[in-house]
């Protein structure tokens, strides 16, 4: 009986173990890189120790304080476009998996150079912190992706990445990132480290699916909130130059609704940007690239054929901006 008990207990030890692991690391063949030659700009005090937690449907990665950056190569015929990937988690986790390399694993077998992005959380972005909406005073998520879209145009050549190719893709948390990043490009939100902070951080495409955080009001009660007033949160200013976008989110969807589609349209659609917005009746929030009888979970074929209409793959697309 004693060695039955104790052999449950160095399993159970196994499994909490294999459940909580220090630090994110990649499939073997690919290596992080530190986004951040040196200091981390705007870093938090005594951080926590970053920590890996290993769930039943998805893998979340907690207190990321040094961000990274996963290179994937394609699979397939090199496009020559790449996509830089922001996982959702409300800026406090990140989905690394089914919103990350489950997307790495999509991209590259489409040809596409896949990026992916560690980005700072928690607390890194509009984000609900005891129930009410809280903004950093910066947002170093933005500082991490404006940083990673320069040196992926840096290494462009070593990559063999069209530096006139490369895209973001993001999800929930990461869809809001990816509106920041478009169209926050003017200027780097932190002082220039190196030479790859003189290059444009203007994503050439963005994806960006079942996105939060986008809606003005939705921080207010719904049963006296205007659904009708689709108005954009005062931190993204959507111009003639934020890139071509390809919008998707599911009308049952009950974290972020489709109100931050639908107001992220509205803006692209006055400031003349060519966008593409997919809205399904049935979905949810979450669903990444797994399969389901949901016609929604036909998406990635959708943004295949975009992607291919604004001539970032395909042999015979349109010219970039086509509409």
């Amino acid at each position: 009986m004693r060695h039955l008990i104790f052999t449950a207990l160095l399993l159970a030890l196994a499994c909490g173990n294999a459940a909580h692991a220090a630090v994110w690391q990649p499939s073997a063949g690919h290596t992080q890189i530190p986004i951040w030659p040196g200091k981390v700009p705007d870093a938090v005090t005594d951080p926590e120790p970053e920590t890996v937690v290993v769930g039943s449907e998805w893998t979340k990665i907690t207190n990321v304080s040094v961000p990274t950056m996963t290179v994937y190569a394609p699979k397939a015929h090199n496009t020559g476009a790449a996509v830089v990937v922001f996982p959702g988690g409300g800026y406090q986790i990140l989905a690394i998996d089914i919103e990350g390399t489950e997307i790495c694993d999509w991209l590259t077998s489409r040809g596409i150079t896949c990026v992916l992005l560690k980005y700072r959380v928690p607390n890194s972005g509009p984000t609900w912190v005891k129930d009410h909406r809280y903004y950093p005073e910066v947002q170093t998520a933005l500082q991490d992706a404006q940083r990673t879209m320069g040196l992926v145009r840096q290494h462009a050549a070593q990559w063999h990445i069209d530096p006139h190719k490369i895209g973001v893709i993001g999800f929930s948390a990461g869809g809001h990132l990816v509106a920041a990043v478009s169209t926050h490009f003017d200027q780097r939100t932190y002082p220039a480290v190196d030479a790859a902070d003189q290059l444009s951080s203007r994503p050439d495409f963005a994806i960006a699916i079942y996105p939060g955080h986008l809606w003005a009001h939705e921080d207010e009660p719904r049963a006296t909130r205007d659904e009708t007033d689709l108005k954009l949160r005062a931190d993204i200013h959507v111009t003639a130059q934020t890139p071509p976008t390809f919008l998707l989110q599911a009308e049952d969807d009950h974290v972020d609704g489709v109100e931050q589609s639908l107001a992220y349209y509205v803006a692209l659609q006055k400031a003349g940007v060519p966008t593409e917005m997919h809205l399904y009746a049935q979905g949810g929030h979450a669903f990444g690239l797994r399969p389901s009888k949901l016609p929604i979970s036909h998406w990635p074929a959708l943004v295949d054929q975009w992607l291919q209409t604004i001539g970032m793959t395909g042999d015979t697309a349109a010219a970039p901006g086509a509409r």
